[in-house]
């Protein structure tokens, strides 16, 4: 036995507790990965070539590598902050880079003064935009344009109710009614007045918006008409701003008014009749006056409105509306945006409108433990790592994302402390053997 075996193993003893207190010391470091000192022995090649015929002369630090398990998941206070549940690594590049540089498993990110989601170090995250194209993820600060009523070539105003079939008929020919002054109606028009509940059975009214974002109150009215032998038809009348759509001539009141489309033909069921679709359409362009009874004028776009009323029914009961949903909106601003699991990054605006702003995509390596650290929780390519595989969360190999919340660090503070007593115990006990070849040596000088 020589020093040479004791005091490689004092190294490599220090070597393993200087392991072993970064891992401590990085105990609390978000999606920090810890690292394990492995050792190999180290035997002198004999004159005859046959390593087996010497003792070893100690050992040696073969490598740190680092273990990358999945580490536990904490909520945080940090819409931003994000953790991978799996496998996989967020993509970072500088403010200059077109392309990933840097991969980590620290997901405490923020926003810069430019919208992009950087980490502390100011590293943009990379991803791809709501177009698909790759590059740094920013979020626009803008408000979002305004959508017109009627922009889809579908129905774009869902009408969901129930007329009551026990209502009285409130339909009644133009041209005889009780006042003397009004004018024959024209052919298939009715006496109707907004104004005048008897006119009508029921009403109920939404908000629509004009290419501007302009808000207009539409406003439907149902009048029961005589029913025949298999329907009970009801007219539908539509006012936008308080006037009548569309414009018509303004007789004596009650006024003369043909309704809107075909009506609705209920069968003997109360449901629409199979095949039927009941789509009602109506023209309006937004005045450049206020129009009668108020309203807002403003030079916009004309909005063809389609009214679906498939999902409408005529039951013995009360009426009532179930769903009225149009597809404008008027112009919003951003109110906040979320990161969905599979990295959708979606953003709220004051409108109540969300949209995709782009996807957090994430990158996967064939041997993650080739990766070479770089401190500030990065890792830099390596040959020995492989190409980098990138995707969306959840596809492959790849985890999944979850929003507000940190991957802590991987490691088991208890393990670690008992690792330490050992490695401490491993370190004594190499010193020892320096101290045992010390006194083999005195005893030889000392024989006279």
């Amino acid at each position: 036995m020589g020093f040479q075996q004791g005091l490689s193993g004092l190294n490599a003893s220090a070597k393993n507790l200087d392991v072993i207190g970064n891992n401590v010391a990085n105990a609390n470091t978000v999606g920090f990965k810890l690292s394990q000192a492995q050792f190999a022995d180290v035997y002198a090649s004999s004159m005859g070539g046959a390593a087996g015929s010497s003792a070893g002369i100690g050992t040696k630090l073969a490598t740190v590598a680092q273990q990358f398990s999945q580490g536990n998941i904490s909520a945080s206070n940090n819409p931003l902050d994000t953790a991978i549940n799996g496998q996989g690594f967020f993509q970072l590049g500088n403010k200059i880079s077109t392309a990933p540089q840097y991969y980590t498993r620290n997901g405490q990110f923020q926003m810069d003064n430019q919208g992009f989601i950087v980490t502390s170090e100011g590293m943009r995250l990379f991803g791809v935009n709501k177009e698909g194209v790759p590059g740094a993820l920013q979020i626009p600060t803008t408000q979002i344009q305004a959508r017109a009523t009627g922009s889809s070539e579908h129905p774009n105003v869902m009408v969901g109710l129930n007329v009551d079939a026990r209502g009285p008929i409130t339909a009644k020919p133009a041209d005889k009614g009780p006042d003397a002054t009004v004018p024959p109606g024209t052919a298939g028009s009715f006496r109707f007045n907004p104004t005048e509940p008897g006119t009508y059975n029921n009403s109920t009214s939404t908000t629509i918006y004009d290419s501007l974002g302009n808000p207009h109150i539409a406003t439907l009215y149902f009048q029961k008409a005589p029913p025949s032998v298999t329907t009970n038809p009801w007219n539908v009348y539509l006012t936008i701003d308080n006037q009548l759509q569309p414009p018509q001539a303004t007789p004596t009141v009650p006024e003369s008014a043909v309704p809107m489309g075909a009506g609705l033909p209920f069968d003997t069921t109360g449901k629409v009749p199979p095949g039927t679709m009941l789509t009602m359409m109506a023209a309006y362009t937004p005045p450049l006056s206020p129009p009668p009874g108020g309203g807002i004028a403003a030079a916009a776009n004309p909005m063809t409105l389609k009214f679906d009323f498939s999902e409408s029914t005529q039951y013995g009961s009360p009426f009532g509306v179930n769903t009225l949903i149009q597809d404008g909106y008027t112009t919003g601003m951003p109110s906040g945006f979320n990161i969905s699991p599979d990295g959708t990054v979606l953003g709220r605006y004051t409108n109540g409108q969300s949209q995709k702003l782009g996807q957090v995509t994430l990158a996967n390596f064939a041997n993650p433990q080739g990766l070479q650290p770089l401190g500030n929780n990065r890792w830099a390519p390596t040959s020995a790592a492989g190409t980098p595989l990138a995707g969306e969360p959840g596809s492959a190999s790849l985890g999944v994302l979850q929003s507000g919340a940190v991957e802590d660090a991987n490691v088991d503070l208890t393990g670690e402390l008992v690792n330490m007593i050992v490695a401490q115990r491993v370190y004594q006990a190499n010193a020892q053997t320096i101290k045992t070849q010390d006194a083999v040596l005195q005893t030889i000088t000392n024989l006279r």
